[in-house]
């Protein structure tokens, strides 16, 4: 069995501005604590949910790390 795939990839937007990209195993908290810096900001799933590795490779990749 491989490893979960329990890690999702987001960008936070504030109207049509990226102000942040990253990864997390929780939305709605990671969402609620980038509320506090850019109030009125959404978070928008990028793909599925992947492997912890994968999504910092993409975090890297992204340079959202």
């Amino acid at each position: 069995m491989g490893k979960p795939r329990d890690t999702y990839k987001y960008v936070a937007k504030l109207s049509k501005r990226i102000v942040h990209g990253g990864i997390t195993n929780d939305l709605e908290r990671r969402e609620a604590e980038h509320q506090k810096k850019w109030p009125g900001c959404r978070l928008v799933q990028i793909g599925r949910r992947t492997t912890e590795e994968a999504a910092r490779e993409w975090e890297k990749k992204k340079g959202y790390d």
